[in-house]
């Protein structure tokens, strides 16, 4: 089968083994795939040893051509979407084989490229919101208020319209360029503050006092001694970047505030009891997509997976500047 991956250098294309599905997997067809910021973090971190390519990606649409023995909730021909395990083969590759606990029927309304851009970014926000953060559903979260940094990237777009569709938090959101601040805008923003200027100076014209709850997508490091000062006491707050700078958290300590990490991965990676949550969650994203209740999150379409256009995606990914998803569609003939 056709692949892309790396040794020690850049990305190539290569033929690679059909991979042998284990009792839980699928075997899919992968027919698109969208490039996160965690792509471009693991090639710079992982060399492998033995000189056998790594497969990056971890997004992807397809369809179910061979299942496990013990699967049950799928069968061949499926069309799935997921966002697989950070500890497999990616999904930079004609077949990759994933769990059936993380992955669920695709939605019926958006095309394969629509559809690829959504998984990894849809289970990120919502275990931010409702793992992490816990902000109840509905009625019931009336009165929280959430800062988003970083509104405008895929993790930030699916935030704001979790967010908005099924809690009633007031929702903030940040962006610092004026594309990005309509796109955060049409998917719900409440308000919007640009990222580079000062957080706690800008909240006052909003006409809140304090935030409750904070997602911090990336720049958590820059913003942190401002989002503890906004913060209401006994608020969360929650980050899936890496800061370069230390976090003080004896800043938090007067507040009584909590800091949380989100590492999507966390379930598969260790086969946690309830791993199939993420079966559970896109099933129901899926549901409220084919109603109209959410949308796509793709911004830009590379063309089909091979080695050049990965680096191109990759590129994108390093600039923080990208609105939404890239994604990429079948493989050369």
């Amino acid at each position: 089968m056709k692949a892309v991956g790396y040794t020690d250098g850049p990305l190539f294309d290569f033929d690679a083994p059909t991979p042998v599905p284990g009792p839980r997997d699928l075997l899919v067809e992968v027919s698109a795939i969208a490039v996160n910021p965690v792509d471009t973090k693991i090639r710079g971190r992982v060399k492998p040893e033995d000189g056998t390519p790594k497969v990056l990606g971890w997004d992807a649409v397809g369809r179910v051509t061979a299942v496990g023995a013990q699967v049950k909730s799928f069968k061949v021909g499926d069309r799935i979407w997921y966002a697989g395990d950070v500890s497999r083969g990616g999904c930079n590759a004609q077949l990759q084989c994933v769990d059936e606990r993380i992955a669920a029927l695709a939605p019926t309304s958006l095309s394969d490229a629509e559809a690829a851009a959504l998984p990894l970014t849809t289970i990120t926000a919502w275990e931010m919101l409702f793992d992490r953060l816990q902000i109840p559903g509905g009625d019931e979260g009336a009165g929280r208020v959430l800062l988003i940094v970083g509104a405008s990237g895929g993790v930030g777009s699916m935030l704001v319209q979790l967010a908005r569709q099924l809690t009633r938090a007031t929702v903030i959101a940040t962006a610092s360029r004026p594309q990005s601040k309509a796109w955060v805008e049409q998917l719900g923003a409440h308000h919007v503050l640009d990222h580079s200027q000062s957080l706690q100076a800008q909240l006052a014209g909003t006409g809140l006092a304090d935030i409750t709850d904070a997602a911090c997508v990336n720049r958590t490091g820059q913003h942190y001694a401002d989002i503890v000062a906004m913060m209401r006491p006994q608020g969360r707050i929650c980050l899936i970047d890496d800061p370069i700078e230390p976090l003080d958290i004896k800043l938090m300590k007067q507040k009584s505030l909590s800091l949380h990490w989100e590492f999507m991965f966390t379930r598969p990676l260790f086969s946690t009891a309830d791993m199939s949550a993420q079966h559970a969650l896109l099933s129901e994203v899926a549901q409220l997509i084919d109603k109209g209740l959410l949308r796509t999150t793709l911004g830009e379409h590379f063309g089909v997976v091979n080695a050049a256009n990965l680096e191109r995606a990759h590129d994108a990914m390093k600039t923080e500047h990208t609105i939404g998803k890239v994604v990429l569609e079948g493989f050369d003939a």
